[in-house]
This record gives structure tokens, sequence and C-alpha cells, in this order.
């Protein structure tokens, strides 16, 4: 019996096969013989696309810094009249546990980044982006520079807090704090603390 053709693998997939394992097993276990075995490929092909196992983790790094900015744009970029509505959106978006994949990526980048200077480099470029467009959607809800800075920092403390956490049997209504949360940081107007 003849065998069917092999599918050929692009350099996209490898990346995709190597965030999937990231995402499972962290960083260490981006090896080439161990996403041709999970690919079902020989590592020869991995050589069409790859110089090394480096050339990989950059590119890793690379796609992940560019996907996590191009969303961060497209979720923050300010539409006129709609700045209040579209940070209540992003807190959404972003503290919503929908993506438990994308979660444990964004772990495993930071785990690697504590080990590593180009990870790390890459993770602080991403987390400079999310800050700096959460600040400018906030300016463009009206608020000063300073408090809209205050204000994404703490949008993402929040965000990633939650995502981390498991609040389902918390004191309280659950729901009702992260909905107080969320008025809490998108708010226009900061209340004046007590007398």
């Amino acid at each position: 019996m003849d065998k069917p053709p092999r599918a050929q693998l692009d350099r996209a997939t490898w990346i995709h096969a190597a965030l999937d394992t990231l995402a499972d097993e962290g960083a260490g276990s981006i090896r080439v013989e161990i996403l041709a075995k999970r690919l079902h490929v020989t590592k020869g092909s991995f050589y069409w696309h790859f110089k090394d196992r480096q050339d990989l983790l950059d590119a890793v790094l690379e796609t992940w810094k560019e996907g996590r900015i191009r969303d961060i744009v497209k979720q923050t970029r300010p539409e006129p009249g709609r700045e209040e509505a579209q940070l209540y959106h992003v807190i959404d978006v972003y503290s919503a546990s929908r993506n438990n994949k994308g979660i444990l990526i964004e772990l495993a980048m930071r785990d690697w980044a504590r080990r590593d200077p180009a990870a790390q480099k890459i993770v602080e470029s991403v987390d400079t982006a999310r800050l700096n467009c959460a600040r400018d959607l906030f300016i463009a809800c009206g608020l000063p520079k300073n408090e809209a800075s205050t204000r994404s920092v703490l949008l993402y403390a929040y965000v990633f807090g939650v995502s981390m956490m498991n609040c389902g049997n918390f004191d309280g209504n659950v729901e009702e704090m992260k909905t107080e949360i969320r008025h809490i940081i998108a708010r226009s107007r900061t209340p004046a603390p007590p007398a």
C-alpha cells in the first residue's frame, strides 16, 4: 500500500506547536525533538524553517509580542464618544477566564522572563505597550495623565490578578464585587476622599 503524503509544515506551525508546549510544559520543553514528536514529523523538517532552537525561541517570543500588542491596540483604540464603554469592554474581555490557554501562555512567558534576558525584554515591551494603550484610553475619557497612568496599572493588576484567582468561595457576592471593581477602575472621575 502507498503511504499518504506527509503534510508539509510551515514556520507558523512550528511556532504554534512551541506556544502550545510553552503553555503545557514551560519554555524548557520547547525542544526540537519534543515538537517533532508532537507534530508527527522528523527533526529534519524543523531545519527547513529554523537555523536552530534559539531561532525558534526568538520567533516564539516575537510572535507572542506581536499578537499581544496587536490585540491590545485593537481593543483600546479610542472611538470618539465610546471611550468609557471601551474601558468597560477591555476590563470585561481581559478579566474573563474564557481563554485558559492564553492565561497559561501568559504565566509561562513570565516564568521564562525570570530566567532569560531576551524573554524579560519581550515581556517588558508587552507590558509597556499594554499600559500605554490603556493610559491613552483613560486620557481619551478626560482623565489627567497621572491618574490615567495609575488607573492603567490598576486595570492590569486587576485583570492579571483575577485571572489567577478562584474567588468563587469568597465571602460575599463575587459578581457584585467584580462589577464594583470595574466601576472603580473605569469611572471618569475619582470621588473625593472623605474629610
